[in-house]
């Protein structure tokens, strides 16, 4: 089942975002910025891609200079429970790698 958010009563995609810090809203879609070397770009590359590959979902991950930027989310649809569920899970593993 999905569950879109920004319909209804109660906005669901406020809620979340209050608990992942970093992460914006832009229209349809959530970013988060992170500093972070090369080596950590590229563990946090392909932590995302296992988690995004299970959850069906394709978020964008680009460098520029020591920066990582991920958008999630297709712009053109609500935001959907599962693309909140992978932020969460992006910021899982954004700690795993900065903390080994």
């Amino acid at each position: 089942m999905r569950v879109l958010f920004g319909r209804g009563k109660h906005d669901y995609l406020s809620d979340a975002l209050a608990l992942l810090p970093g992460w914006t809203r832009e229209g349809e879609q959530i970013r988060r910025t992170l500093v972070i070397d090369d080596s950590q770009h590229a563990a946090l590359t392909e932590r995302v891609k296992v988690v995004a590959d299970a959850l069906h979902l394709r978020p964008e991950i680009s460098r520029r200079a020591d920066q990582t930027q991920i958008r999630v989310g297709h712009g053109n649809a609500p935001l959907t429970e599962g693309e909140v569920l992978l932020a969460a899970r992006i910021e899982d593993a954004y700690r795993a790698v900065t903390e080994s």
